[in-house]
């Protein structure tokens, strides 16, 4: 059996010095051997890594994971998938930083699974992605699940098993609602009313008119996803959450495919792109999924100050 071309591993570093040591080398091997070249991590570590490269930083694609993953259900359709699939035929190679020490706590658990996602989304495609974590910041925890998301570790011995589905598992767990949630049930006779809905706290909330258009239109998508495959309607929650908005979606449907929403969709292919809308627009995408009972939980952030003004 030949070996899957797809290497995926875990690099803990200590101090910028130890990120460039390994990262450095890794971008330049890359270019020596032909290889399209993306790093897609922080600002800090991209502004660390464009100084290091010197003229040879323009040679590749330079990203702010702050802002292109800030959710990280978009990393893989928007940033990975993206990046491979505009040099097909070709070897890629690719770092990605998607957890760093500023991401919250609701953040994270999608950080996990996203990372574990990667190994099914990328297996047998030729591609290297090489993700570094901050072993001086990130919480033992972390660093662990990093080690059961990569099949390899650079320069480390292992101390957790190779278990990604048993990550994605152990984060797919009930999202709690609180108390004050303004609730509506729909079915196909007033799902325009839960966009109101939705688009009248978004207006008190102080949102620009595209993103009203992005809640309106995430809105639309959930609520058709629970009209065609959660039993043919659901229960829409709205509620400020810290300097964000929430929105959720809860049905009777189930999702089987942990890739759903993942992956890039033709524009000219009909329907299966709703949950992948949902990611693209969202700032923040949590889902919670069992036989009978799926939640999807989309975040806004606020415009600056409105929440604490």
């Amino acid at each position: 059996m030949l070996a899957d071309p797809f290497v995926h591993p875990a690099f803990f570093y200590r101090g910028g010095r130890e990120y460039t040591a390994v990262t450095v080398p890794f971008v330049r091997a890359g270019l020596t051997a032909g290889e399209p070249v993306a790093v897609a991590v922080p600002p800090a570590n991209l502004k660390l890594l464009e100084h290091e490269l010197g003229a040879e930083a323009a040679r590749i694609e330079l990203i702010d994971m702050t802002v292109a993953g800030r959710n990280p259900g978009r990393i893989i359709p928007a940033v990975l998938r993206d990046f491979a699939d505009r040099h097909r035929g070709m070897r890629v190679r690719i770092i990605g930083e998607p957890v760093w020490a500023g991401r919250s706590d609701s953040e994270y658990p999608a950080c996990a699974q996203h990372e574990a996602l990667i190994n099914r989304a990328f297996a047998g495609r030729r591609a290297t992605i090489l993700c570094p974590y901050d072993a001086d910041v990130l919480t033992p925890e972390m660093l662990a699940d990093a080690e059961r998301n990569h099949p390899v570790l650079w320069g480390r011995e292992r101390t957790a098993p190779y278990a990604p589905d048993e990550v994605v598992a152990r984060h797919n767990r009930p999202l709690p609602v609180p108390d004050g949630a303004t609730r509506l049930r729909f079915d196909r006779s007033n799902l325009s009313e839960a966009r109101h809905l939705a688009a009248e706290l978004a207006v008190r909330l102080g949102f620009p008119e595209t993103r009203l258009h992005d809640i309106r239109l995430v809105i639309a998508e959930l609520g058709a996803n629970s009209l065609d495959h959660g039993g043919g309607g659901g229960e829409l929650r709205l509620w400020t959450d810290d300097d964000r908005m929430v929105c959720e979606v809860a049905d009777s449907g189930h999702i089987v495919d942990p890739l759903v929403g993942r992956r890039p969709v033709d524009p000219r292919t009909a329907g299966s792109r709703g949950l992948l809308i949902v990611n693209l627009l969202s700032d923040l995408v949590r889902v919670h999924t069992r036989e009978g009972l799926t939640t999807i939980r989309a975040y806004f952030e606020v415009p600056s100050g409105i929440l604490s003004a």
